[in-house]
């Protein structure tokens, strides 16, 4: 803890620290050495589950006993837990106060504020891969170009659809990438690359989806839980010597019961010129000169619903990682809001489909911020 609010904790290994780990197992150095992987390892795979947190598979480990029998170990996502950011941090082996992908959304100069899943403008408008280039939003090098110069064959296995999307282009670039469309093809390119002695970092985005929808422990999303559950089954059956499969998560999640409309709070929007991130996780954006009237206000309106600090309070805090860059500092809030307990801070006028979800992330309690480290590794025979 520090003050009156959260921190990451520093002692628990970081999502960021997961593929240079698995890459020095594979003989490449690098990384910072705080998760050690066990070895020697031919070939291997990262595969990440989006929206499985610790605390949501330990609490339905009857239906996922394959995953439950792989437990490892507990990652730390940081703030934001949020895909961007957790997607940012396997891909670059940093922190979001280094890498850069502050949020689900957040402000860019000379382009507002951005989606970082669609690389538009959000709310809406036209494609900006042109004009705000995803390669110097995110200018480190990957852990995946990392890997391919030191001889690694590598391979980013995931939707089709995403091969070429901003996100992709700044966080996961370095591997080939390989488009898949459901999860036969995605178990079959995994297996494929560790037998083959390369390196893959694998998605699969469905869990995520139906925790939004219908809330995450409801029956939908506990009978993806079980498909999951037989898609690292099939991997790990046909594990070759030698061979490795790390999953792992991007965030938790928990259901939202206290809803606040951003949209319908003057008090809220009074000196603000825009607002990001997503309903766990905002970043608020201010006219000049109005920073300690907004503070105070969002401070006095969201009480307890809330932890509320100023940018610099924020970085301090540790909430971006231990080192946040100067062009990094821009992006994050002159005021940032983390949700507390069960509360959304959601704006159902400028983003309906978001603010109608049930299961929401992005903020700093466990539920969010832990996520489970699974390892299946064949030794050499």
């Amino acid at each position: 803890m520090t003050g009156r609010w959260p921190s990451p904790d520093p002692d628990l290994p970081h999502l960021a620290d997961v593929v240079p780990a698995v890459l020095r197992a594979m003989g490449v150095p690098g990384g910072s050495g705080r998760l050690t992987l066990p070895g020697p390892v031919t070939g291997a795979c990262v595969l990440l589950i989006d929206g499985l947190g610790a605390e949501l598979l330990d609490a339905h480990a009857a239906d996922a006993p394959v995953l439950a029998g792989l437990r490892s170990g507990t990652l730390g996502v940081g703030f934001p837990s949020t895909t961007a950011a957790g997607l940012a941090a396997v891909g670059t082996g940093r922190r979001s106060g280094e890498h850069g992908m502050v949020g689900y959304t957040f402000r860019l100069p000379d382009a507002g504020v951005v989606n970082a899943l669609t690389w538009r403008p959000h709310p809406n408008g036209d494609d900006l891969r042109d004009r705000v280039r995803p390669e110097r939003v995110q200018p480190l090098s990957t852990t995946f170009e990392h890997a391919t110069n030191a001889g690694v064959a590598v391979s980013v296995v995931s939707a089709a659809r995403f091969a070429d999307s901003g996100l992709t282009r700044a966080v996961l670039r370095g591997g080939r990438y390989v488009g898949v469309h459901a999860v036969g093809d995605l178990a079959a390119r995994v297996r494929s690359v560790i037998r083959d002695g390369g390196f893959c970092y694998g998605y699969h985005a469905d869990l995520d989806m139906l925790g939004h929808v219908y809330g995450p422990g409801s029956e939908p999303w506990r009978l993806q839980l079980a498909q999951v559950d037989r898609l690292v089954e099939s991997v790990v059956d046909g594990l070759p010597d030698g061979g490795l499969l790390a999953v792992v998560a991007d965030h938790g999640m928990v259901t939202a019961t206290d809803v606040v409309d951003l949209d319908a709070s003057p008090a809220l929007l009074a000196g603000v010129v825009a607002l990001g991130g997503e309903a766990r996780a905002r970043h608020v954006y201010v006219e000049q000169g109005a920073a300690a009237d907004v503070l105070a206000a969002w401070r006095t309106t969201l009480g307890e619903r809330a932890w509320v600090l100023t940018r610099d309070e924020a970085v301090a805090a540790g909430w971006f990682g231990p080192t946040v860059t100067d062009d990094v500092r821009p992006r994050i809030g002159d005021v940032v809001a983390a949700a507390r307990d069960e509360v959304a801070l959601a704006r159902r006028t400028t983003e309906p489909m978001e603010s109608s979800f049930l299961g929401h992330h992005g903020s700093l309690t466990t539920a969010e911020q832990h996520v489970p480290l699974l390892l299946a590794h064949l030794g050499l025979g």
